[in-house]
């Protein structure tokens, strides 16, 4: 009964948070742990990120010096709910959606060399819609040589994403098309990918549907070959190109992962939570991704943690004959080790690079663009040389 009345509050206290209401939501889950306590009072007028802040930090069960607060739990109260509860809360402490990067402000466009196009598009289907900008090389002398979709961490946009981490200019130098899909806070709360929920899993519906389809037009404006189109995202963007890599192995041939999680790695916020700290998920959830991947994780990610990149290659493991090789080296100034699960032919079907002191940000990125860090090897060039030796 206990367990029941908890999943009707968070339902509750989930479309009160839409509502804009984040500290009744909060009083309405502190209410089904403490059903004899009588409802607090209305706090005072304040900034709505505050109350929620200190609202979550009172449900949290965290030591408090202000005088006269509740206790929403009890000693009586069985320890899985009081976890579950310090999760439901991180939850609308975050506004429903999944934390990953804190807020930033929107970034400037990249610059354009002469010739190229940045454009602003939009695609539409069955499955939904979404705005993405478009790149396009300036020399495309023997035409596409492939589509990379690249997806954007939580509250990132496509030309913060495109300036950190600088793929356009890879674009440039081996004749690639680039599209950045707009994930918008009307998506998500926080921007992100919604990689955490059931309908966003599948190739026939949700976002893996929107993104299939927009590659699919894409590719034939442009004439993209076969076997030449690619998804690379940050953080909620990394899980979500493993999703379609999953989902569409017929389309997508190559996927980069940085700092994200496997497919599959949860099923609502609190297993997404639990994902995120590096619980594993049932076995049934580790479905290997069907195609070439190609995974970037830091050893001091706070946010993600670095078990999801083992996890990611343990899914993807056995598209390659399982012959391994390990290397260590540096690359801008941090050490990295690199290990490639290799074909028959010698291809790196899967490849798993864990750079030493990286945080939650793109590896060798650009500073002017969010959550990157400049030292560290280049992650955009060594996934586009992953691309493309996959041809």
């Amino acid at each position: 009964m206990m367990d029941q009345s908890f999943a009707t509050a968070m339902r509750r206290a989930l479309e009160q948070t839409r509502a804009g209401d984040p500290a009744g939501a909060t009083r309405t889950i502190r209410a089904v742990l403490a059903p004899g306590a009588s409802p607090p009072a209305p706090a005072p007028a304040r900034r709505r990120d505050t109350a929620l802040i200190e609202d979550a930090e009172i449900v949290e069960d965290r030591p408090r010096a202000a005088a006269g607060r509740v206790r929403p739990t009890s000693p009586d109260t069985p320890p899985r709910l009081r976890m579950r509860l310090g999760e439901a809360v991180r939850a609308l402490r975050h506004k429903v959606a999944m934390p990953g990067l804190p807020d930033t402000a929107p970034a400037a466009p990249p610059p354009v060399p002469e010739g190229a196009r940045y454009e602003t598009r939009s695609h539409s289907g069955r499955h939904g819609q979404r705005d993405y900008r478009l790149y396009v090389p300036a020399h495309l002398p023997d035409g596409p040589q492939g589509l990379v979709l690249m997806l954007h961490g939580c509250t990132q946009n496509p030309d913060d994403f495109a300036r950190g981490t600088g793929m356009n200019a890879q674009a440039e130098r081996h004749g690639l098309i680039v599209a950045y899909p707009h994930q918008t806070r009307a998506h998500n709360a926080q921007a992100c990918w919604n990689w955490f929920r059931p309908g966003d899993q599948t190739a026939t519906s949700g976002e893996p549907a929107i993104l299939a389809g927009l590659a699919r037009e894409v590719a034939a404006e442009f004439g993209v070959p076969d076997g030449r189109i690619f998804a690379a995202g940050l953080s909620a963007g990394g899980a979500m190109a493993a999703i379609l890599g999953r989902a569409h192995p017929e389309l997508f041939a190559a996927v980069g992962v940085h700092s994200g999680l496997p497919p599959g790695a949860a099923h609502d916020v609190v297993s997404a939570f639990a994902a995120m700290r590096g619980e594993p998920a049932a076995p049934a959830g580790r479905a290997a991704p069907g195609v070439r991947t190609i995974v970037f994780h830091g050893t001091a990610d706070a946010t993600v943690h670095p078990a999801n990149a083992d996890a990611l290659v343990a899914a993807s493991a056995d598209i390659g004959a399982g012959a391994a090789v390990t290397e260590r080296g540096h690359g801008g100034g941090r050490a990295y080790q690199r290990r490639q699960i290799r074909a028959a032919d010698g291809r790196a079907m899967v490849e798993q690079w864990t750079v030493d002191g990286l945080g939650h940000a793109w590896s060798g990125g650009d500073p002017s663009g969010s959550h990157t860090d400049p030292s560290g090897p280049d992650a955009s060039a060594e996934m586009t040389r992953f691309f493309m030796e996959g041809r």
